[in-house]
């Protein structure tokens, strides 16, 4: 019997799963590889060595986990961060930042094992970073070595629940400044602990008043400085605590969307969402007790069988919320209409359940990383379903996520590719153009030794350039 060769035309199937061996039947087989390894597929079909790495300066200390997060002041002025243990220096045009000959450095709060947990949104050049246990923090350039990381000082808000006990707040005076309040027991307040040292920074609200908690006496007992006046003096049940604290916990999560700062996840409250006054990123006021306007604050809890954890939020065609449990979608109530705190819509798209990973606008679609950390799921919009469903990126390629995801970043020129750092250290990437049906999977090997074993890659970001292409 005759010999046949086999056309081979392209390489947009990537690497596939060894349990597909065999699968001849299938569409991407003819187009797939058993190993692509430091190889990038092309869009148009080819598959090509990749671009080799730079070395530009070593870390803080190497002993030391390490996370990139990019920084783009403009088109031309673009930064790469190295976030460390309670540090950050700074990278630009293939170089680190210096200061009096020694690497220019400012201090955070974030310790080596909460970077990963970091989540930020930047807005010209001021970048909002969230973790749940810190408050918010603003990173602000003014030039190459002039940065500057501060709390946010939130405007009114956001609140908890009013009061709903009988416990009762009385300022020592109606007028602004220092103050102290007395409650008259300590139902209703943190569970029942009354006043804790950590409400210390922590808002307060009642009568018309408002105020920031500037030191504890005791449970019942707090200094307050007052910075809108009460209406008055007397004792009032209806008072209402800062949703944001050291006791409740901070947002994990923010994005920007339709010109409003977006929260969500305390840890107190893991499936609710802040939004700012449109226009005002800063100021949570939500009219309480007022006539409520279209650009006033909103606070919006998820309704939902359990408690499923917000873990992501990102901006596309609407709003989108991932949670442990599934995938939401934040609408004005109709089409093209704009979010307003008596017009929104929050409805669940998919049950798959998403990991503390953020995830990253592609187009119109969302990728963002499964539970589990083994699977990459497009969520986009379909018309057929009128709805967002969200398939499987991996799922001809499993073994490719083996040891799970932990950080994701798109690089949309010059080949449109998802980097990708496994738990172990392998860097991993996806050719992603969903028009042209591509979806190829490779791996990157460095060379050299990381201790007693290969090099690895601890996180992956991209910065977009002059040139054509982003780095």
């Amino acid at each position: 019997m005759a010999r046949v060769a086999v056309e081979l035309t392209n390489f947009t199937g990537g690497e596939l799963s060894p349990r597909l061996d065999g699968r001849t039947d299938l569409t991407k087989y003819t187009s797939g590889c058993a190993t692509l390894e430091n190889l990038i597929v092309y869009p148009h079909g080819a598959a090509a060595r990749r671009p080799g790495s730079t070395f530009l300066a070593e870390v803080a200390n190497s002993a030391n986990k390490t996370r990139l997060i990019p920084f783009e002041f403009s088109t031309t002025q673009t930064y790469m961060l190295e976030f460390g243990n309670q540090y950050i220096r700074f990278y630009k045009d293939n170089g680190q930042i210096l200061s009096g000959g020694s690497a220019y450095e400012i201090s955070t709060p974030y310790l080596e094992a909460e970077l990963f947990d970091l989540k930020f949104a930047q807005s010209a050049d001021v970048m909002y970073i969230c973790h749940p246990n810190h408050e918010v923090e603003k990173l602000s350039r003014t030039g190459h070595t002039s940065w500057s990381l501060t709390d946010v000082d939130f405007t009114k808000g956001p609140f908890l629940d009013p009061n709903t006990t009988g416990t009762t707040l009385t300022p020592s005076s109606a007028s602004t400044g220092s103050r102290t309040i007395t409650a008259s027991a300590v139902t209703g307040i943190n569970g029942g602990s009354g006043f804790l040292t950590t409400d210390i920074g922590r808002q307060i609200h009642f009568n018309s008043g408002y105020g920031t908690i500037t030191g504890r006496t005791n449970t019942t007992e707090v200094t307050v400085n007052v910075t809108t006046a009460f209406a008055n003096a007397n004792a009032i049940t209806n008072w209402f605590l800062g949703a944001f604290s050291d006791t409740t916990g901070h947002p994990a999560c923010v994005t920007f969307f339709e010109q409003r700062l977006v929260f969500a996840a305390t840890l107190n409250n893991p499936q609710t969402v802040y939004l700012s006054k449109s226009g005002d990123y800063e100021n949570m006021d939500a009219n309480i007790g007022g006539t409520v306007a279209d650009d006033d604050a909103i606070i919006y809890t998820i309704a939902s069988n359990q408690v499923n954890a917000i873990r992501f939020l990102a901006s596309t065609r609407t709003l989108i919320i991932g949670t442990a449990g599934g995938e939401f979608a934040v609408t004005g109530g109709g089409e093209n209409n704009a979010i307003t705190p008596t017009n929104i819509m929050i409805k669940k798209q998919s049950n798959h359940g998403a990991a503390n990973v953020d995830g990253i606008s592609v187009g119109n679609a969302t990728l963002f990383l499964q539970r589990a950390k083994r699977k990459i799921r497009e969520l986009a919009y379909n018309f057929d379903v009128d709805g967002y469903t969200a398939p499987d990126l991996t799922i001809l390629a499993e073994h490719i996520t083996e040891g799970g995801i932990v950080e994701m970043a798109y690089q949309e020129e010059p080949l449109a590719i998802v980097w990708c750092v496994r738990g172990d250290g392998e860097l991993v990437a996806l050719t992603y153009q969903r028009e042209q049906e591509v979806v190829a999977w490779h791996r990157h090997v460095f060379g050299g030794a990381f201790g007693t074993g290969k090099a690895v890659c601890e996180s992956v970001a991209v910065i977009p350039t002059e040139d054509s292409e982003y780095e």
